[in-house]
């Protein structure tokens, strides 16, 4: 029987995630044999854009079906989507009190080219964990568990997002948007920089 709670490795993941690391005591498991679903955070994330939200998806190789271990699943590079993503993210929040603060930190991860999402996504959430001085260690599942104490695998899917209390906090274009709840960490940390970890 597994202890700590499991949870999906998400890409760049929404504010709830971190609340929900948070109530556990940042005491986790990231899932790592899990089947490849479709249409999640594990592959997607949501900023804020003058429009309102914005979704940038990382596209994975055709051969990546729902039968394919999460490990396994390997990034399309057939697009050019490190560079959109970046770009969108220079648009939406070089105003931001604390772009610039980041910039240098994340921008490697829209140059070097990871094989495996998994691996890009672990990296990414080790970047963000030394950014929120979180010093949790980072474990991964060792096979396939079904029976765990708590299951956070089929939560926060881009469907059913679950109702966690967040209080609002300044935003790029607030003065055109109402508050988005839930976006990217990276939207919190953009805008609040260190008093980020507060908001979870």
């Amino acid at each position: 029987m597994q202890n700590q709670a499991i949870f999906p490795l998400f890409y760049l993941p929404p504010v709830s995630y971190f609340t929900l690391l948070k109530e556990n005591n940042f005491e986790f498991d990231l899932e790592k044999f899990e089947h490849f679903p479709k249409q999640t955070y594990r592959n997607r994330a949501t900023i804020a854009s003058p429009n309102g939200s914005l979704d940038m998806v990382v596209p994975i190789t055709k051969g990546s079906k729902l039968h394919t271990p999460y490990k396994d699943v390997k990034i399309s590079y057939q697009d050019r989507w490190q560079r959109l993503h970046w770009l969108s993210m220079q648009t939406c929040y070089r105003s931001s009190a604390y772009f610039e603060f980041y910039e240098d930190g994340l921008a490697p991860f829209y140059e070097k080219k990871y094989e495996y999402l998994f691996d890009y996504n672990y990296d990414m959430l080790s970047w963000l964990f030394t950014q929120l001085k979180l010093t949790n260690q980072l474990t991964t599942t060792k096979s396939y568990e079904t029976d765990t104490a708590v299951d956070y695998r089929s939560v926060l899917t881009k469907k059913e997002v679950p109702l966690v209390q967040t209080k609002p906090y300044f935003q790029v274009f607030s003065d055109r948007n109402e508050f988005i709840p839930n976006l990217s960490i990276v939207d919190l940390l953009f805008n609040q920089g260190p008093q980020a970890k507060s908001y979870f």
